[in-house]
């Protein structure tokens, strides 16, 4: 894989359905997330699944499709802040669906691909927007944080081009 992104935006909840506030820096924490975060004090809507779910991200490429209407599902551009998709980071030029299973570094901070994050109708009635259809199958990726630190927008994201050491997950052949 050889590609580079770059982090734009950094948001968090304090607790549930709890307006997403916009973030000039975080700290990324091994194992719990991002400080101050729902899913970091476990007060996320699904913090109690079982989930790998420290930090979301979503791609500024997702939400700029829907701006111009593709895929065309409703009839209209559906416009779309960074903070009403309700993911903790949104990045650009970072293909999240192929890193499901991979390593990748956030400035100083390394992530490991969870699982594909898909829209919920709780979200969609919590903003009132029809993004759901729209956004499936690219509605961001779920992470384990594995080294913390501090992250800032503007910080380059590439690739380690290494799998993730998710106990549960079979390493390929």
């Amino acid at each position: 894989m050889s590609w580079q992104g770059e982090l734009l935006h950094i948001h968090i909840a304090p607790d549930a359905s709890y307006e997403m506030e916009e973030l000039s820096e975080a700290h990324l924490v091994e194992g719990k997330g991002i400080v101050g975060d729902r899913y970091y004090k476990g007060t996320g809507t699904y913090s109690p699944k079982p989930d790998v779910r420290e930090v979301t991200l979503i791609e500024m490429e997702a939400l700029t499709a829907l701006a111009y209407d593709d895929p065309p599902m409703h009839g209209a551009p559906i416009q779309m802040s960074p903070s009403d998709h309700r993911r903790n980071l949104t990045v650009r030029g970072v293909p999240l669906n192929h890193l499901v299973g991979w390593r990748f570094r956030i400035g100083e901070c390394i992530l490991s691909g969870g699982r594909l994050n898909f829209p919920c109708k709780y979200i969609e009635e919590l903003i009132g927007k029809p993004f759901f259809l729209p956004l499936y199958n690219r509605s961001g990726l779920n992470c384990r944080i594995e080294k913390g630190g501090i992250i800032r927008p503007g910080d380059v994201i590439e690739p380690l081009n290494e799998p993730t050491t998710f106990p549960h997950r079979q390493q390929p052949v």
